[in-house]
C-alpha cells in the first residue's frame, strides 16, 4: 500500500480547507493501492519553529515538543502528500509553512501535489510551496488542482461548494494519477 497523506493547510475559523481536503481524500480512498490519511494542522498545534538546530542538521537532538514528534511520525509514515493550501497575500498560510519547517529528513524523496484556493485558485501559494518542496527534497508534481474563486465566494456566503468541487473531478483524478506514479516510483527507489 502507498500511504498518501492529505494535509489541511489552514486552521482559520470558518476555513474552507477542510472541504476540498475531504473531497480529495475521498478520491484517494477510491484507489485500490492507497492508504489515504488526513493530517489536519488543527490536530498538530505546533509552536512556531524555535529549535536550536535546524531539522536538516545531522545528529541534531530529538524534537522536544510532543506535537512535533507526532507530526514527524505522521510525515515519516507517508509515501506522498496532497497539500491543501489557502493563499494569503500571494503565499501559503504561516501555519502550513511552519509545519513544513519543523521536519526535514522525513519529507525527503517523496512526492507532493497541491489543491489551492484563494486568489487565482491559490496558484501563487502553490508556486511558493513547490519551491519550498524542492528544498525539502520533495518531488512536486506539475499538475495540481485550483479551486475557482466562485467556490471561495460560495463558501463565505454559506453555500454548498460541492458543485464547484465536482466540476474538478477530472483534474483531481489526473493529479492523483501523477502523484501516485511519482509516489510509487520514489517508494521503490527509497527501498533499494
Amino acid at each position: 500500500m502507498t500511504v498518501i497523506s492529505v494535509i489541511v493547510g489552514s486552521v482559520r475559523q470558518g476555513r474552507l480547507a477542510e472541504k476540498p481536503a475531504r473531497w480529495i481524500l475521498d478520491h484517494l480512498k477510491q484507489r485500490d493501492s492507497v492508504d489515504a490519511r488526513l493530517l489536519d494542522l488543527m490536530d498538530y498545534p505546533m509552536p512556531f519553529f524555535d529549535a536550536a538546530y535546524p531539522p536538516a542538521m545531522p545528529g541534531r537532538p530529538a524534537y522536544e515538543h510532543e506535537v512535533v514528534q507526532r507530526w514527524t511520525q505522521a510525515i515519516a509514515a507517508s509515501d506522498g502528500f496532497v497539500i491543501v493550501t489557502p493563499e494569503y497575500n500571494h503565499g501559503p498560510s504561516a501555519v502550513l509553512k511552519n509545519a513544513l519547517d519543523w521536519v526535514y529528513p522525513e519529507w525527503n524523496r517523496k512526492a507532493v501535489t497541491f489543491v489551492g484556493y484563494g486568489g487565482v485558485g491559490g496558484a501563487r501559494a502553490v508556486e511558493q510551496l513547490r519551491e519550498i518542496a524542492v528544498e525539502l527534497q520533495l518531488a512536486p508534481t506539475r499538475s495540481a488542482v485550483h479551486l475557482p474563486a466562485a467556490a471561495l465566494y460560495a463558501h463565505f456566503q454559506g453555500q454548498d461548494i460541492t458543485p464547484h468541487l465536482a466540476a474538478l473531478d477530472d483534474a483531481a483524478n489526473q493529479t492523483i494519477d501523477d502523484l501516485l506514479w511519482w509516489s510509487e516510483t520514489l517508494k521503490a527507489a527509497r527501498s533499494r
